[in-house]
């Protein structure tokens, strides 16, 4: 298949897409003793791979990309990560990353237009592998282009509010260009890829799909430590604990889980709701908690280092958003055995089997969200089942593990494959 983008002002093809949708549905495992990989075979001792994200801080797609350096390290692997707009040494450091950290532009900076900035960078840390990841860090595709990098990668890994309705022409126009330039394009799901797909005209058979992982021995069943949780959390220990984690923005919509518990509370509920996590939003749900005379049931965490403390905590997990990619927070609560109530939206439908593995329900359903949550403070046997079937559901299909491996699979097969054709051009 070639892709042409003489429409978007460039005249480049790529015919590289069929070998990356034919790489990514099934990991290779490898064992211990495969670290003599086919890139370390043709005369390299570590693949040195340059993260690029717009800001590396408190985030689902910037945890992503902290799981991957430290599940692919070691002696086959070498990390480093360059941002757009800035960093948090402290989120770095609290994920274990010790690697480096590049700084394209911070807030005061002179750089508006960055491919020059990023191939800059580039060059100096000479990656086999450049892999920048949504809007923010898509000029690092042509940079890495520009500056001669073997691999290069560019994936997509949620939505933002302002995006629904349609991308502006010119952001379809330069992805179009950026897809195409790239070695390899993917998404965490389905339902982004397709969004993405058709926003930037391309086929969908053009875009694969790396679903996301989550780590299912540190994320649980520890029925045993609730109560415990609750007390190390400051949570109330009797109530039906409902709660979500994620970044306070709009797009998330937590005031829509606020409002549920108002009515649960109505209904003679004995109900607290927790919420662990950042974002502008703090204030205006705090507003809303106290308007709905909520504030004594309403528990604000904050950025909490503990989340799998946190689960265990909870009897549901409830995930509101408008949209989503493909949610960590769910994965990680479906891992611990909870029962997850989610917006029919993004990935979910495609991580939550509808009335099996958890329960969907349409954005903005208050009516819908409230029978759910009723349901399963009734019956507490039909928590533990769809908390089982959850968990089930991880372990078959959504295991870090086997994240890593796809991962591996692509940085590896994709450098080799480069490198083995620039040495039969040369």
């Amino acid at each position: 298949m070639k892709l042409d983008l003489a429409a978007s002002g460039t005249s480049r093809t790529r015919t590289n897409f069929e070998f990356m949708n034919a790489m990514i549905p099934a990991p290779r495992e490898l064992s211990a003793g495969a670290q003599d990989d086919t890139f370390r075979a043709r005369g390299q001792q570590r693949l040195r791979v340059l993260h690029v994200v717009n800001r590396l801080e408190l985030g689902g797609t910037e945890s992503g990309i902290l799981k991957v350096a430290s599940g692919l390290g070691g002696d086959g692997f070498l990390h480093a990560v360059c941002t757009a707009r800035g960093h948090s040494a402290e989120f770095a450091s609290r994920h274990g990353f010790s690697g480096q950290v590049f700084d394209a532009a911070g807030p005061e900076s002179r750089f508006q237009f960055l491919v020059y900035r990023f191939a800059q960078i580039i060059r100096d840390y000479r990656p086999h592998v450049v892999h920048s990841r949504n809007w923010g860090a898509i000029e690092a595709v042509f940079a890495a282009r520009l500056a001669g990098v073997p691999a290069i990668i560019h994936s997509e890994h949620g939505y933002e509010l302002e995006i629904l309705k349609g991308l502006p022409l010119r952001q379809r126009l330069f992805r179009r260009a950026a897809y195409a330039t790239a070695d390899a394009v993917f998404t965490v799901c389905s339902d982004l890829r397709d969004f993405h797909a058709r926003q930037a005209g391309v086929s969908t058979s053009s875009i694969g799909v790396i679903p996301n992982g989550v780590d299912s021995e540190r994320f649980a069943p520890r029925p045993q430590k609730q109560l415990a949780c609750r007390a190390a959390l400051g949570l109330p220990d009797t109530s039906f604990l409902v709660g979500t984690v994620g970044r306070l923005v709009p797009i998330k919509d937590q005031a829509l889980l606020l409002r549920a518990a108002r009515a649960l509370e109505d209904r003679g509920v004995n109900v607290s709701v927790a919420l662990a996590g950042e974002g502008p939003e703090l204030e205006q749900l705090r507003a809303l908690a106290t308007a709905l005379s909520l504030s004594s049931r309403v528990h604000f965490l904050g950025s909490s280092r503990s989340i799998p403390d946190f689960l265990n905590a909870l009897d549901v997990f409830v995930l509101p958003s408008v949209s989503e990619g493909m949610s960590n927070t769910v994965l990680e609560a479906m891992s611990s055995g909870l029962p997850v109530i989610a917006t029919r939206v993004g990935g979910n439908p495609e991580l939550i089997e509808d009335q099996v593995s958890g329960w969907l329900f349409q954005s903005g359903d208050i009516s819908k969200l409230v029978e759910y949550l009723l349901n399963l403070e009734k019956d507490q046997q039909l928590r533990r089942a769809l908390g089982a079937m959850a968990r089930a559901r991880i372990l078959g299909s959504y295991r870090l593990d086997s994240m890593l491996q796809r991962y591996r699979n692509l940085y590896q097969d994709l450098a080799a494959r480069r490198r083995s054709s620039g040495a039969q051009a040369a």
